[in-house]
């Protein structure tokens, strides 16, 4: 336990998935987004520990700043200052275990999903130290508390109507909107569940929208603030740049390229931020 190492058993099917899915009443592929977005899909690290980050600001409220002027990377009022990932969180984490062991767990987020460690008792455990136990043990247990939260935060409506929205603000707080987890969530949606659309059967009528060529691409960039010029339907530097953009921030791998996997997710998340079935507005402007 010291370690942070347990069994690290991964899930190879897809049946513990499909399993809360139908519990939660969501996809698969929303709660596959989910994972990508807080942990890029991973479990553990190469070593077996589970992948974490360590929140100062979390460590600060929960010690309430007894640590800020011997430890100010580990304990200060501000999100951030996280360094690099991987098993270098661990040596954050050590450090800070040594100052207050039960602060510094509940100040972490474990596993696939991140959840926080203050949020142990509200997924079913009596305690820290066997949630991060379990979180070392398993990804099912990791699922298994995923799910626990979802339903203990009120949140599997907002994740069976994809409304990335209402589900960043539950899930990641109040930071969601400027670190753009909506965004991150309906583009990680539209790659899992590979329907060449990035949506539901039922989202959208027959005859709506669709991002199926450059003109529509720069029509629905635009709604999302990427600047890609007027919806001329002429791939250019500004449209390549304002793609770029996009992917950056939805962590896409950059492109700049107007392909049916980046239309795919564009149109995912422009549609997750309530724009219009039909933007005529702006693709009369350019005619």
């Amino acid at each position: 336990m010291n370690a942070f190492k347990g069994s690290a058993l991964p899930i190879r099917t897809d049946a513990p998935y499909r399993a809360l899915a139908d519990e939660l009443g969501c996809e698969v592929a929303a709660i596959k987004a989910v994972a990508e977005v807080e942990s890029r899909g991973a479990a553990f690290l190469p070593d077996g520990r589970p992948t974490i980050l360590f929140e100062r600001h979390v460590f600060r409220r929960l010690t309430g700043g007894a640590f800020d002027a011997a430890a100010p990377d580990l304990s200060a009022p501000a999100p951030g200052g996280y360094g690099p990932g991987g098993a270098a969180q661990y040596a954050r984490l050590e450090r800070a275990t040594a100052l207050d062991r039960e602060a510094a767990l509940r100040a972490t987020s474990w596993g696939r999903f991140q959840i926080m460690g203050f949020n142990a008792e509200l997924v079913g455990f009596a305690g820290v130290e066997p949630f991060v136990a379990a979180m070392c043990e398993s990804e099912a247990a990791q699922l298994a508390a995923f799910g626990a939260y979802v339903r203990a935060a009120g949140l599997a409506g907002a994740l069976a109507r994809r409304d990335w929205a209402a589900f960043a603000r539950g899930y990641n707080g109040p930071d969601w909107r400027r670190n753009a987890y909506d965004r991150k969530l309906a583009a990680a949606y539209a790659r899992h569940a590979g329907d060449g659309r990035g949506e539901g059967p039922s989202d959208r009528a027959a005859g709506a929208f669709r991002v199926r060529g450059v003109r529509e691409l720069q029509a629905a960039l635009d709604y999302l603030g990427a600047d890609p010029g007027p919806a001329d339907g002429l791939m250019g530097p500004r449209t390549a740049a304002a793609i770029r953009r996009f992917e950056r921030q939805c962590r896409l791998p950059p492109t700049g390229a107007p392909g049916p996997a980046l239309m795919a997710a564009v149109q995912a998340v422009y549609f997750a931020l309530g724009g219009p079935e039909r933007p005529e507005a702006a693709l009369r402007g350019a005619a």
